[in-house]
């Protein structure tokens, strides 16, 4: 069975950074809109193969419903529900982790 997938308000926020951050450092679109491009490819798998990554390891009192994964040095953290996938974090992999 296929999830709706919903990306949150923070995790929406983080992704305009990025994309951002890296036009600003390129200086070249083609750069950013492929790396956004490819994140949302990759949460689009999440649909019917919710539980291909592993456990959240830095979300603590984790139930076994918080997953995260890594593309392009991107830690994109999300949440499994029984109807919904939430995707709640876009971070870069060298910032420090948020105590969840």
């Amino acid at each position: 069975m296929e999830k709706e997938i919903i990306w949150t308000e923070n995790a929406l926020n983080q992704l305009e950074e990025i994309y951002f951050y890296l036009l600003d450092k390129t200086k070249n679109e083609s750069i950013p809109e492929k790396v956004i491009n490819t994140i949302y490819d990759s949460v689009s798998i999440l649909k019917s193969n919710f539980e291909i990554y592993e456990l959240d390891e830095m979300k603590s009192l984790n139930d076994g419903n918080y997953r995260a994964y890594e593309i392009y040095h991107y830690r994109i953290s999300y949440k499994i529900t029984p109807k919904t996938i939430y995707i709640l974090r876009v971070r870069h992999t060298s910032r420090n982790p948020k105590k969840l």
